[in-house]
Order: C-alpha cells, then sequence, then structure tokens
C-alpha cells in the first residue's frame, strides 16, 4: 500500500489501497482511529487519485472533525482502566500497578506509554480468559487459542476452528461490555452467523447486551484516540 499526503492544517494522511476487485474509486474514514484509505482499480494513475482527494477534502476533513481528539499516556494524565479514569503517576515500582485512584508506573517519563500499554495488554488477557472461561461453561462449549491484538475494524473474531481474537482496547472499557463482546465471541462457537439463533445465545448469557453494544458504537471509538507512545 501506498500512501500520499494531503496538504493543510492538519495534513493528512491517505493509504491507497489497490484492489483488482475495486471497480471505482472509494473512500473510507475509519471511525475508530481515523484512518483514511482511498480504494482504487489497479489501472488508476496516483494523478487521477489525488484529484479524486483534493475533490473531496472537505468531506474529509468534515468527517475527521467529528472524531475524538488523540490522548497520550504520560504523567498527569487520566486514563480509563475498566471504566474508571486512573490518574498516571511515577512511583518505586518495577511494573505498572493500580493503586487506589491512581496508574502508578515506574520513575522514567519517557516509557510512561509503552508501560501503560503493557499493562493494559495484560489485564486485558487476564479478564478475556476469565470472561471465555464463563461464557463457554455457561454455553456449554468450549473454544481454541485466545490472542489479544490491536484490531481496527472489529472488537473481537471466533474462527471456524474455535480461536478467540480481542481487542485489549476493551480493558479500557467497563467491565460489562467486555464481557458482552466475550459472550458474542464464545456464542459464535455456537453459531457462526449472526442468526436470531446466535442472538439468542447471547441474550441467554448477557440479557442487556444491546445496552453494551450501544456503548461500543457511541464510545468505543475514543478508546482508539488513545495512544502508547515512547517520549523521545
Amino acid at each position: 500500500m501506498d500512501q500520499v499526503i494531503l496538504e493543510g492544517d492538519p495534513t493528512i494522511g491517505v493509504i491507497l489501497r489497490r484492489s483488482a476487485r475495486t471497480r471505482r474509486l472509494s473512500l473510507r474514514v475509519s471511525r475508530l482511529d481515523g484512518r483514511v484509505t482511498l480504494s482504487m482499480p489497479l489501472r488508476t494513475n496516483e494523478k487521477s487519485a489525488l484529484a479524486f482527494l483534493r475533490d473531496k477534502e472537505p468531506w474529509i476533513r468534515d468527517n475527521l472533525g467529528g472524531l475524538p481528539d488523540v490522548r497520550f499516556a504520560k504523567l498527569g494524565v487520566r486514563v480509563p482502566y475498566r471504566g474508571q479514569d486512573l490518574l498516571i503517576v511515577s512511583g518505586a515500582v518495577r511494573a505498572a500497578r493500580v493503586q487506589d485512584e491512581t496508574l502508578v508506573v515506574p520513575d522514567h517519563a519517557e516509557m510512561v506509554g509503552p508501560r501503560v500499554e503493557a499493562f493494559l495488554k495484560l489485564q486485558a488477557k487476564t479478564r478475556f480468559r476469565a470472561a471465555s472461561d464463563k461464557y463457554a461453561k455457561l454455553l456449554d462449549t468450549d473454544y481454541g487459542r485466545l490472542t489479544i491484538r490491536d484490531t481496527r475494524s472489529r472488537w473481537g473474531s471466533c474462527t471456524s476452528d474455535g480461536n478467540l481474537m480481542y481487542s485489549w482496547r476493551l480493558v479500557m472499557a467497563p467491565d460489562p461490555v467486555l464481557d458482552y463482546v466475550a459472550a458474542h465471541e464464545v456464542a459464535h462457537r455456537l453459531e457462526m452467523n449472526h442468526s436470531d439463533r446466535f442472538w439468542a445465545h447471547v441474550r441467554a448469557v448477557c440479557p442487556d447486551f444491546k445496552l453494551h453494544r450501544d456503548w461500543l458504537r457511541i464510545e468505543g471509538q475514543a478508546l482508539h484516540a488513545w495512544r502508547f507512545d515512547k517520549v523521545t
């Protein structure tokens, strides 16, 4: 994939994705992370693509303007964890840990972001393991491997052979939201679709699933606005 830059304030990076299945130029602005993608037929040249982008630039900027501002995990900032905002502070610890209403990280300012991310990933895997085990037992099924990733297009998935994948960013959401996603994916072990029978399984173990699904639709993109970069 190539990338082009739309000059302006701010500049916008646009990913060019060529595909033999694409018949016309089409734009997508991800509601999760603000990524702008231009899908284009194989034979379309870059000059034509740039002309199309300039024509659609007001639409792109309008859509990006509705996204949450990027947030950086650093000392003195509150980061969401299990639905609660924790103040990031430094202390005499070897690894990040929760203490009262703070998240204490080792005293190395340049590494705060990566340390917080590592903490969230570890907690997410622990929480998703427990939730997946719980719903597998309730639904009388099982699952294969469980992996944690930073996904862009979905919060979780279940493969045909039973492997589960979840977005670690869900550990920042309230606990019932994470539990709903686990129930959703484990239910796919019984129905690899979104039929009425599938939703009946979800409802049986997570009666308020619609509330949690709506939370993700409304608030989920804010989880992707968080950055955990190393400070250089």
